[in-house]
């Protein structure tokens, strides 16, 4: 599938360089104790749980970045779905190459599989309706490259990246800043200003806010722990005005009837936050 536009090689080589450093430092001394420097051999990695695999071409780039000679036959792609048992590729190549970066495979491989498990089947309880499901920001740091990514894998929808690529005004902007009013348009003047093409949120916390982030011209408004009585009446004054957003406390079980009152999306941490590591096994092939 194709990557997120936010994946780029540069970005994954800096996290993969991070990452390998973090780990071996002046090296993996238990393979280089123990394994001949010319040693060829072939790992299997194995799906112990039912899941929607993730992060093969994550792990792909590992095991290249570390050592190019290393090759990957894929058998299950990112984003097919995987059952205990599977087979899903098989490295080949240098024995101390595969063994070095054996744990940050699976460590990528196993959360972003997670990830896009919850996300997949999240995603599901929207199927008919016009809502689509979002991440957040609450991921690990230095690790949301992967996690943002194993929500895309999964079929949700990224909301920003990170603080540059949009402008939102959450309570505390509001709180700090005086008013919505004001905010939204502080926020237009510095856009035009520094010439940037980012859009504008702002949170709201009753249908006072609503009516005034609507006055104010904002591009999305979010609908922060409201319930869904609130909420049909917060969509029903915005019209299409603009695009809103349900968020705060989201739960698998409230999908469908939050997807109801016509909000453009759902919002929810627990996609990266909650999620389950699956189980997976990188195995020697005998």
């Amino acid at each position: 599938m194709k990557r997120p536009a936010y994946v780029t090689d540069k970005a994954l080589k800096q996290f993969i360089k991070n990452a390998l450093e973090e780990d071996i430092q002046d090296g993996d001394h238990s393979t280089l104790s123990t394994i001949p420097k010319d040693l060829e051999q072939s790992a299997k990695l194995l799906v112990k749980q039912d899941c929607i695999l993730a992060g093969v071409e994550m792990a792909e780039m590992i095991f290249k970045t570390f050592d190019k000679n290393l090759s990957v036959e894929v058998f299950i792609k990112d984003g097919e779905a995987a059952k205990a048992g599977d087979l899903a590729f098989v490295v080949s190549g240098s024995a101390q190459s595969i063994l070095s970066t054996e744990r940050l495979v699976l460590n990528c491989m196993q959360r972003m599989s997670g990830i896009a498990t919850l996300t997949h089947d999240w995603d599901s309880r929207l199927v008919g309706t016009k809502t689509k499901l979002l991440d957040t920001r609450k991921t690990t740091p230095n690790f949301r490259i992967c996690e943002k990514w194993a929500v895309a894998i999964g079929g949700g929808t990224n909301h920003r990246y990170g603080l540059y690529d949009m402008i939102m005004l959450k309570d505390n902007h509001i709180d700090y800043n005086g008013s919505i009013t004001n905010a939204v348009k502080m926020a237009k003047d510095y856009i035009k200003k520094n010439k940037k093409k980012l859009k504008i949120e702002v949170e709201t916390r009753n249908l006072e806010e609503v009516e005034e982030a609507i006055r104010a011209k904002a591009d999305r408004i979010m609908l922060d722990n409201m319930d869904v009585k609130t909420m049909k009446k917060a969509v029903k004054m915005i019209s299409g005005a603009c695009e809103s957003e349900a968020s705060g406390g989201i739960t698998r079980d409230m999908l469908k009837e939050i997807a109801s009152t016509g909000v453009t999306y759902i919002s929810a941490g627990a996609l990266t936050h909650s999620a389950q590591n699956i189980d997976l096994s990188l195995k020697a092939v005998k």
